[in-house]
């Protein structure tokens, strides 16, 4: 069991994807993402998320993500926020996202 105080600590925010490409260099198939997080900035991630989506489908997609995790080196690539989903019973992961748009950097609570 955590405490709320150590799930406050996880800064969860809403941010849009701007661009995506392969990520040739990552062990399993990945793309490599970049999302604005509105007044946080434009931040970095690597996302294995190739089976369900192409990469057409993700640009302008809202996701959520935690932004405050330290940047965390993928080969040749640092990943500075960590994108949500859910396995679903193939494994492969369903991208977590608002139902409705809401402006890039809210934070999720």
């Amino acid at each position: 069991m955590i405490t709320w105080q150590d799930f406050e600590k996880i800064d969860i925010r809403v941010g849009t994807i701007l661009t995506v490409s392969d990520f040739a260099n990552a062990k399993k198939p990945s793309y490599q993402l970049t999302i604005d997080f509105g007044e946080l900035g434009i931040k970095k991630s690597s996302a294995q998320i190739t089976s369900l989506y192409q990469k057409d489908d993700l640009l302008g997609k809202q996701i959520i993500a935690v932004v405050n995790f330290p940047p965390k080196q993928i080969a040749n690539f640092f990943s500075e926020c960590l994108v949500l989903g859910v396995y679903n019973d193939a494994k492969e992961v369903v991208l977590l996202q608002p139902n409705l748009a809401v402006s890039n950097g809210n934070k999720i609570g």
